[in-house]
């Protein structure tokens, strides 16, 4: 039974759901527009409508001012006693069709004249200005379970001036209904024209957008009208200018696709052209074998057929070697902590049969401390195994290979030295490059082991240099020193609960 969960489980993780989730540009500035709008437009009917009370307020309180001043000229005092209106000025007052009018007098002792006994007082108090004979002032007030509007002023009965005065009170107040009306239909007014209005501007914003947003369409119908080989910069003043840092960057992306296929064209047409010869030579060999009849011109052909498959063979692994090492990533789990001189140890210990066998003095000289840098194992194996197999090649049998490991304030180096014939200085940056060789060496090659060296150091961030030995007397052998500069590992510090403490 597979335990092999099935696709639709392993499918819906937190990191594919997230992959999936698309946000459209459109959509959001639509959103960042008509949220506002939406937000604002209850809050303008609110407004609206508090303005509308204020504008319907004012002719109705310039109105029942005008009826409480005519009410207060009927206001007198005849033998010390306030008398009550004529039934006919009551009748007058009253007249209305729509709206309750209520009106009280109440002589200067508080008590009841004429009117509604429940009209409520007001609450001016007797220093405010308010409380003054003859300002007309307002309150609203609540009369059973009604709001009213209440005008109200004092009246001065005393005709003597010089005398203090005596005040008697007169209200006049009506209910609300003429107020409400009229700031409906201010509402109305205002409020029925929003409606027709808000789906205009949603359509123009609509409309705008879509227009706005129309070069982003034409980009994209030009890049995917482009031939799969068309690598070239897209023209940055055809697209707006918001979106031009966007596509500087995708000019960049598409110059550095370009270098990219660039090389690997090249690599790819040098190694083909390279594989030629050892395979020529392997099938060449194996004919002139097949043709032999004399046993020791067949063997001499087989070993010949060995020393081209051998060749072959190391081409092919270099060619691996430098692919691995080009698409290596140079972050991650690729790299890891190690230390340098451990591993440079246990690879000269690899080299020293093949040393024996070429009749050179390989050497090693360990650090005198830790030499900690961050990288991958294989890959750093695989650049000083080139450096090791360079020496070797180069170097005259009786010679010496010396590799040494040390340190510097800020570097840890690794060295390879030799006391062959050397490179001169005009060869020696371009031996980096694939399938270089010196003219004029006789010695089998095929020009990859210092192109891998380079790649593998600038995967870690490390610098190759070259010189000549400077520990080598002979001037016709000048010999080479490969420096490689690695930047040091610094370990953090140990956390606080990690420091131990000593009781």
């Amino acid at each position: 039974m597979s335990s092999t969960p099935p696709a639709a489980d392993w499918d819906h993780t937190p990191a594919a759901e997230e992959q999936e989730i698309q946000h459209s540009l459109f959509g959001e500035i639509l959103d960042w527009m008509l949220a506002p709008l939406l937000l604002l437009w209850p809050m303008s009917i609110a407004i609206t409508y508090l303005v509308a009370k204020s504008i319907a307020n004012q002719p109705f309180d310039h109105a029942l001012e005008d009826t409480l001043t005519v009410l207060t000229q009927q206001v007198r005092e005849v033998d010390g006693a306030i008398p009550r209106l004529p039934a006919s000025a009551r009748d007058i007052l009253r007249a209305d069709d729509i709206d309750n009018i209520y009106y009280q007098i109440s002589s200067p002792s508080g008590s009841h004249v004429d009117g509604d006994r429940d009209l409520p007082p007001p609450k001016a108090e007797p220093e405010s200005e308010s409380y003054r004979a003859g300002a007309v002032a307002f309150h609203n007030a609540t009369l059973h379970g009604t709001p009213i509007r209440v005008a109200y002023t004092w009246v001065n009965l005393q005709e003597n001036k010089a005398q203090p005065p005596r005040l008697a009170l007169v209200q006049v107040g009506e209910t609300l209904e003429k107020r409400a009306k009229l700031a409906n239909e201010i509402i109305k007014g205002v409020i029925l024209p929003q409606f027709i209005i808000l789906p205009i501007v949603l359509a123009l914003v609509w409309f705008a957008l879509s227009r706005g947003l129309l070069p982003l369409r034409e980009l994209q119908e030009r890049i995917r009208d482009r031939p799969s080989d068309d690598l070239s910069p897209i023209p940055p003043r055809q697209v707006p200018e918001e979106i031009t840092p966007l596509v500087k960057s995708l000019n960049e992306m598409l110059e550095r696709l370009k270098l990219s296929i660039d090389s690997q064209k090249r690599f790819i047409a040098d190694a083909a052209h390279q594989m030629k010869t050892p395979l020529a030579g392997m099938r060449t060999q194996s004919e002139l074998a097949l043709r032999q009849t004399d046993q020791a011109e067949v063997h001499r052909s087989l070993e010949q057929l060995a020393k081209s498959s051998e060749a072959a063979t190391r081409l092919v692994n270099q060619l691996l070697a430098l692919a691995r090492a080009e698409n290596q990533p140079q972050a991650g789990t690729a790299m890891q902590p190690l230390e340098l001189d451990l591993l440079a140890r246990d690879t000269v210990h690899d080299w020293v049969q093949a040393s024996f066998s070429a009749g050179i003095d390989l050497g090693y000289e360990p650090a005198r401390e830790e030499v900690p840098i961050a990288g991958n194992p294989l890959m750093l194996r695989e650049m000083l195994s080139n450096l090791i197999d360079n020496a070797l090649r180069y170097t005259p049998r009786g010679g010496a290979v010396t590799v040494r490991v040390r340190r510097s304030a800020q570097h840890a180096l690794l060295e390879v030295e030799d006391n062959g014939p050397g490179i001169a200085p005009a060869e020696r940056a371009k031996v980096f490059e694939r399938f270089y060789r010196i003219l004029g060496s006789n010695t089998e090659g095929s020009g990859l082991g210092l192109p891998i060296v380079r790649e593998v150091a600038q995967q870690h961030g490390a610098e190759v240099d070259l010189f000549a030995n400077p520990r080598s007397t002979d001037p016709k052998y000048p010999g080479c020193l490969f420096r490689v500069s690695f930047p040091l590992r610094m370990d953090p510090p140990p956390a606080e609960d990690e420091v131990p403490h000593f009781g």
